[in-house]
């Protein structure tokens, strides 16, 4: 098979099965984390140290404050979340966010990730997930473009030669041409925030559990956090499949 069958052969295969990776690298990052909670050296704390969780977290909110402003403005039946029928794109997206780097959601994502995987406190499990994310998107990247090029052709090649596929370029930002969307964003982003809270209370409670036992419950702020988006999602779960938010 030549190589750029092949790596558009893993993007779609990978596309498709793009839900399943956080739950991979949720697992390691968590393990990760609580094998340095349990070889921790005590040291006194600083700035950094101190704040360091609500600074994973600014990181996970950048990323999805940019899912929000890239969804809020696409047209209907663009990719989003879908994984069951691959790619989808009835029009070409170059203004908003996509006049800045081609694949604004995946810059989204990886931002969101970033801020877990900094979660564990490892450098090393930080770098890993970089190069880990470079080589799994790469190839989504490549499907998604291949599908889009057999689509749209000229417009499409003209387009990326001004527009970075990852590394934003600010100099070439253009209005968006769809108005905001409140309704399309509730539908499609409210994953993202409650994944966020839970995650963050998910390695304190861990954390807890390695040092008190699994007795030990703390109702702190990434508990209320939790329940708080879990209820919101709940609602919005129940808005969407009585079509409320169509």
């Amino acid at each position: 098979m030549a190589l750029h069958t092949e790596m558009q052969t893993q993007g779609n295969f990978l596309f498709r099965n793009r839900s399943y990776l956080p739950i991979i690298f949720l697992t390691i990052g968590l393990g990760v984390y609580l094998f340095g909670e349990y070889n921790e050296v005590e040291t006194s704390e600083n700035f950094i140290s101190q704040y360091f969780e609500y600074i994973c977290l600014s990181i996970c909110l950048l990323g999805l404050l940019i899912r929000i402003k890239t969804v809020g403005h696409t047209p209907p039946k663009t990719s989003g979340r879908n994984t069951k029928v691959g790619q989808v794109a009835d029009e070409l997206n170059t203004s908003g966010l996509y006049s800045l780097v081609r694949h604004p959601l995946y810059v989204g994502n990886f931002f969101m990730w970033l801020g877990v995987a900094m979660l564990t406190e490892n450098l090393w499990f930080t770098i890993a997930f970089i190069l880990l994310y470079t080589i799994y998107y790469e190839r989504i990247m490549y499907a998604e473009e291949q599908f889009l090029i057999a689509k749209f052709g000229d417009r499409y090649t003209d387009w990326s030669k001004t527009t970075p596929a990852f590394i934003p370029h600010f100099k070439n930002y253009r209005k968006p041409k769809y108005p905001f969307n409140n309704k399309k964003v509730i539908k499609k982003e409210k994953n993202g925030l409650v994944a966020i809270f839970v995650l963050f209370w998910l390695f304190e409670w861990a954390s807890d559990v390695l040092e008190h036992g699994i007795t030990h419950f703390d109702f702190n702020g990434w508990f209320y956090s939790a329940i708080a988006t879990s209820v919101l999602y709940l609602i919005l779960k129940i808005m969407k499949k009585r079509k409320m938010l169509n």
